[in-house]
């Protein structure tokens, strides 16, 4: 009877250890199983991923295109801005030159003796409506001469 319990003994422990062996074969199943849908979901997120990179890496380029673009409009214009800088100091500089005759014209006419004709404004129209090429000669004269002025400086 010793012979049939032990066997009994050994093959209620081999049962038992088949039984344990059969439900850690179901949970490890189900482990597995979750294991492979979150692989597919991970495959799905590294897709997404290298499309959002892709995504960026064109973002960066169209901003690095647009930077150059911006860097070369606002060398163009701070180009231009420099030499409407230098014209204007040309034409300020005309001015002042101008300005300073027209100082010693009038000083000089102040101090003109009494006897002197001076000349009147009915004069010099007078001499606008009757000699027009002479006047339009002048004028061509003195923009030469302030073209040449605002070149020199």
């Amino acid at each position: 009877m010793f012979g049939l319990s032990m066997g009994l003994f050994i093959e209620g422990a081999v049962a038992v250890l088949m039984a344990l062996t059969l439900g850690y074969c179901v949970i490890l199943n189900r482990r597995l199983a979750r294991l492979h849908a979150d692989r597919e979901a991970l495959r799905l997120m590294v897709g997404d991923l290298v499309t959002a990179t892709n995504l960026a890496n064109q973002a960066i380029k169209e901003l690095k295109a647009t930077a150059i673009e911006a860097d070369m409009t606002l060398s163009v214009r701070l180009e231009e801005a420099e030499r409407f800088g230098v014209e204007l100091a040309n034409h300020v500089n005309a001015g002042t030159t101008l300005m300073q005759r027209i100082v010693r014209v009038t000083n000089a006419a102040r101090q003109a003796p009494a006897g002197q004709p001076m000349i009147s404004a009915a004069n010099t129209t007078d001499t606008l409506v009757r000699e027009p090429n002479k006047v339009r000669a002048a004028l061509e004269q003195l923009s030469a001469h302030v073209r040449s002025r605002g070149v020199a400086a």
